[in-house]
Formats: C-alpha cells, structure tokens, sequence
C-alpha cells in the first residue's frame, strides 16, 4: 500500500488508475462478505475504504487548485 504522500507526488492519471484499482478491489471484498465468506484479512475492508477516501481528497484538492 502506499501512503497519502506518495499519492500526493502521483499524477492525476495515475491517481485515477489507483482509484479504479481501489474501486475492484473494494469490490471484491464486498462480495466475499455479502456470500458469508470469511475474508483472507478483514482489516483489508476498511483500509481500502480509506485509501479511496485518500485519492478522492487528493484529487479533489488538485482540481480546486
């Protein structure tokens, strides 16, 4: 995983990469809680969640700038 400052020195392209990565990912674990499964790590849920908070944010600050 990389920190909020390696995101703030990513480009704007690759944030949006990252952020769909995210997205997938997000995905993923969320079926595999909806079908009863017990996830590989379960703090895995809540540090994606905050990592697509992350780039949001970065990309949100980037464009009011």
């Amino acid at each position: 995983m990389k920190g909020a400052k390696d995101f703030k020195t990513m480009s704007s392209s690759d944030l949006h990469a990252r952020l769909g990565e995210f997205k997938k990912e997000l995905l993923k674990l969320n079926v595999q809680v909806a079908t009863g499964a017990n996830p590989a790590s379960p703090g895995k849920l809540k540090q994606t969640k905050k990592n697509i908070a992350r780039v949001l944010t970065d990309l949100q600050r980037r464009e009011e700038a």
